[in-house]
């Protein structure tokens, strides 16, 4: 018994003392690989958001929460993103992050810029610059705002 409880303290002190890496968090996931590149024909950057949630619906298809959210989700990252003529990503800003959840919204952003290119926004000329709110379950899976099936 006295052997047993000390193994099981033993783990306990190498699961505590081990550093995070990166990639450990359930809220980051690499994204699927689209087959091919698209092309978005919005008009605006309201039509376009909602082409680029499409291609992240695509890209992380095992992360989405199917249904209704819960009443109370565990985050709510709002980004402003900035796409080129090209569909890169240039820039990713935090208008909006939990303070409890820090690692959230890091998933957030590193997750948007692994599927850049994003659609080429075709008509908006010299790119374009979006807002997005992401909502995140505790269990790592999200809905975006421009497709969310709402909440309970």
């Amino acid at each position: 018994m006295k052997r047993s409880m000390t193994m099981v303290a033993a783990a306990l002190l190498v699961a505590v003392a081990a550093p995070a890496q990166a990639g450990d968090s359930i809220y980051l996931t690499d994204p699927v690989p689209v087959k091919a590149h698209k092309v978005s024909m919005a008009a605006n950057a309201r039509e376009y958001r909602v082409d680029v949630a499409k291609y992240i619906y695509e890209s992380y298809p095992k992360r989405i929460y199917k249904g209704r959210l819960p009443p109370l989700i565990h985050a709510v990252v709002v980004v402003e993103t900035t796409v080129d003529e090209r569909g890169e990503t240039r820039d990713i800003k935090v208008v909006r992050g939990p303070s409890h959840a820090p690692d959230v919204t890091a998933a957030v952003k590193e997750m948007t810029y692994r599927i850049s290119p994003m659609p080429v926004p075709a008509r908006l000329a010299g790119g374009v610059k979006y807002t997005e709110i992401w909502l995140v379950h505790k269990d790592g899976r999200f809905q975006l705002d421009a497709l969310t099936e709402g909440q309970n």
